[in-house]
């Protein structure tokens, strides 16, 4: 364990998790009421567009948030994330067709196309290698609060007051992770001019192929979280569950228990031992989402599903960490979150167009991604087996 004079629990650190806690809380609070939102606006056929439109802005923009965390500085790009989810929260009222809705969510995932990005190569910058594990782990546990308390206070929010006060509220929260932003040290040196043509790209600057077997893990899993966020609100509401954040909370706090102690065990046994003991464990949640028809077996699944996810996400985060060139670090996370949305956008438009609002299609969906996540572990088990320093298990 490191104990020398680069702690990890510092101001900037702290400030780091605190406004991605508040920016995760701005966006996932409204995940739970958009499906019935946009039915109520007549677009049901387009639920599967919710997470799809998002994902596919957020990837489309990782290139140039990479590129830009690399050269105009690590803390501007991030307070561009957060300052897309304040203008979002505010126009989804005044754009209350099934048209505007759609054209808000592919706008709204420029903010976790940018924030994310930035944040992990921020968090590179200021924790020693040998706790990149850890650090990853403890920044997760924070964004994953936000996940719980998001979902959560959102439907309490939209049942007690209003849709509109909901979207208001959302973008209140994304305020103060700007205002938090303000007063961070930049790290990255010898930083550039923000330049138009900073945004040109060429090949080079859209896929690290440094990161790759890690983008491939990363893809692989997210699909299952594309599916589990367009189809658990309705499968919530058929199994008499009025909160639909409900499955959410039970997730994310299994998530936080486990995430301080996964990023730890990566950092000691190494990052694909510790990614395929998280890709078993994810498999059997989605095997047991499928099979249980009750809000018991719900929750259990979402309990053990959230086990998983806090086990895989610090590992998949360091292990593309460990695999990146200092100077290239956010094209490297850039490449990471690319995988990561293309599998979440991928999970959430193809169980969309299956689903379609016929609710006896929701298990198969759920065995079909436990199917992709068993191909990532076969992946996985074909690497070769490291040792116990995480840089030699690559």
């Amino acid at each position: 364990m490191h104990t020398g004079k680069h702690p990890i629990y510092n101001l900037p650190f702290a400030l780091l998790c605190l406004s991605s806690l508040l920016f995760s809380t701005s966006f996932n609070m409204l995940i739970p009421e958009l499906p019935a939102y946009l039915s109520s606006m007549g677009g049901a056929e387009y639920k599967g567009l919710i997470i799809a439109l998002f994902t596919l802005t957020a990837g489309i923009s990782r290139p140039f948030s990479g590129k830009l965390t690399d050269t105009v500085g690590r803390v501007p790009v991030m307070a561009v994330g957060s300052i897309v989810c304040f203008i979002c929260g505010f126009l989804y009222p005044v754009l209350g067709s099934v048209a505007g809705f759609l054209f808000l969510r592919l706008i709204h995932g420029f903010s976790t196309g940018f924030k994310p990005t930035a944040t992990a190569a921020y968090v590179a910058d200021i924790v020693p290698r040998e706790r990149w594990g850890e650090a990853a782990g403890i920044h997760g546990l924070c964004f994953s609060m936000g996940m719980a308390l998001g979902p959560a206070v959102g439907s309490a929010i939209s049942q007690r007051y209003s849709l509109d006060v909901l979207f208001y509220c959302s973008s209140a929260f994304a305020l103060l992770s700007i205002v938090i932003l303000m007063n961070m040290k930049e790290t990255l040196p010898n930083r550039q001019r923000f330049r138009w043509s900073t945004l040109r790209i060429s090949r080079h600057d859209v896929v690290d192929l440094r990161v790759l077997p890690a983008a491939i893990a990363t893809l692989l899993s997210y699909v299952a979280y594309g599916v589990i966020l367009t189809l658990i609100p309705d499968w919530s509401g058929h199994l008499g569950i009025a909160n639909k954040g409900l499955f959410f909370v039970a997730f994310t706090v299994s998530s936080l228990l486990i995430r301080f102690l996964a990023g730890r065990l990566s950092d000691r046994y190494g990052r694909i031992s510790v990614v395929k003991t998280g890709m078993a464990i994810l498999i059997v949640s989605l095997l047991i989402l499928g099979m249980g028809k009750s809000m018991f077996w719900l929750l259990v699944g979402a309990s053990i599903y959230g086990v998983a996810t806090g086990i895989l996400s610090p590992a998949l985060n360091a292990w593309t960490i460990d695999l990146s060139h200092p100077q290239h670090r956010g094209k490297a996370m850039a490449t990471m979150y690319i995988s990561l949305e293309a599998g979440i956008g991928l999970g959430a438009l193809v169980a969309g167009w299956v689903y379609h609002d016929e609710i006896q299609r929701i298990p198969y969906i759920m065995y079909a991604a436990a199917g992709v996540a068993f191909l990532a572990l076969i992946y996985l088990l074909n690497r070769r087996r490291g040792g116990t320093s995480p840089t030699t298990d690559a």
